[in-house]
């Protein structure tokens, strides 16, 4: 069964998320530097089936595309044209980083790890992935 995978885009780091292959749980996979991207899918998609990516998509508090918008739309963009076949969504992506942020300070790591940014990357885009588990979910 296909995978759902998301991403939380940033310049400097990417978080990406996977579900299990029953689509119910999303679980971060890893940090990469965005420019690794392509060839990372490539090897990943050679043993994993994927079926739609999630991107996160930054608004400002009012809903509209907040300053980082056009580089996640080049991004959406890039995807689409490595991976045609893979249909992308994109996922509201405020608070994210607060909230894995939080997630992460209850979860008991030592100080350093808790500032560790690849980690919270990696959460975000497995909240964002949740979240858009739980919305479709919904629609059913």
């Amino acid at each position: 069964m296909a995978r759902i995978m998301a991403f939380d885009f940033g310049t400097k780091r990417l978080g990406i998320a996977v579900t299990d292959p029953l689509k119910i749980f999303a679980t971060a996979l890893t940090t990469i530097h965005p420019k690794d991207i392509v060839s990372f899918l490539q090897t990943y998609l050679q043993s994993e089936e994927v079926e739609l990516f999630v991107v996160g998509e930054p608004k400002q508090m009012d809903g509209t595309a907040s300053q980082s918008a056009q580089q996640v739309k080049g991004f959406a963009s890039l995807l689409k044209k490595k991976f045609p076949t893979i249909p992308i969504a994109m996922m509201d992506e405020r608070f994210t980083s607060k909230m894995a942020s939080a997630t992460i300070a209850q979860s008991g790591l030592k100080k350093m790890a808790r500032q560790n940014k690849a980690l919270i990357d990696t959460i975000s885009a497995t909240i964002i992935l949740q979240s858009y588990l739980e919305k479709t979910s919904l629609n059913f």
